[in-house]
């Protein structure tokens, strides 16, 4: 979540949780679903959609994952940030604004403290990745920014993608979860254009829900499809994610 919206704290959605059988639920004080958790595997990533976001290990060598700097937009459940530093043992920051789920995902959702390898920044997520600090540091910058109503991605304009790819090294990737009621696909697709080029983007077909995952590289890479297979087959093998089925949903844009 951004501060773009004006929020004060006062005025930040409270935090809920919920369970069905083995999941464990996030909510912004709303029935909608901002995250989840196997409460018997809370390292695993259980949404499908949350699943794509990891896209971007199609792209570098898996034995240089661990080497490599994640950041989360949006802390969420906390998926994206336990896996890549529990199961991909990178160096790990999240930026969330709601202290609230900070806590919830501390107490409820197995997030670890803070740590050499770990970092959550309790920020507006669009201001801060404009400090100097953050610039050509990650290798990948997962967004996943949207309100308690989950209507529409709270930063989605071409400044805010530019300012994204700035975060990047040269090997670097952003991947973004568009979806929402209100939400214009095609809209958001050509900011990212605009800010990567079109010959930097890839994106999923959308999910059964309707969330679309799109992948933008700092710089074009444009590998075969065998040796796409290979990589997905790798990270198969290795992290437990349905790599080989996001082949048969992912091709590039241009």
């Amino acid at each position: 979540m951004s501060r773009s919206r004006r929020q004060t704290e006062s005025e930040l959605p409270e935090v809920t949780i919920s369970e069905d059988a083995d999941v464990r639920f996030l909510h912004l004080g709303t029935e909608w679903i901002q995250g989840s958790m196997l409460i018997d595997a809370p390292f695993d990533i259980e949404l499908e959609y949350v699943q794509r976001m990891m896209a971007w290990l199609l792209f570098v060598d898996p034995d240089s994952v661990a080497s490599r700097r994640a950041l989360q937009l949006g802390l969420g459940s906390a998926a994206l940030t336990k896996f890549c530093f529990k199961k991909l043992r990178m160096d790990t920051t999240a930026i969330e604004l709601n202290p609230q789920v900070l806590a919830v995902c501390h107490q409820w959702f197995k997030l670890p403290p803070d740590g050499p390898r770990l970092r959550v920044l309790l920020a507006d997520a669009g201001a801060e990745i404009r400090r100097a600090e953050h610039l050509g540091r990650y290798d990948v910058v997962q967004v996943d920014l949207y309100d308690h109503e989950a209507a529409a991605p709270v930063l989605d304009h071409a400044e805010f993608y530019t300012d994204v790819r700035a975060l990047l090294a040269d090997e670097g990737g952003m991947t973004v979860n568009l979806f929402g009621r209100d939400a214009s696909f095609e809209r958001s697709l050509q900011a990212i254009v605009d800010a990567f080029g079109m010959e930097a983007v890839w994106a999923f077909r959308p999910t059964r829900e309707g969330n679309t995952i799109v992948l933008a590289l700092r710089n074009p890479q444009h590998p075969t499809r065998m040796d796409l297979l290979a990589r997905a087959e790798a990270v198969q093998a290795r992290w437990g994610l349905p790599a080989t089925k996001w082949l048969r949903l992912f091709k590039a844009v241009s």
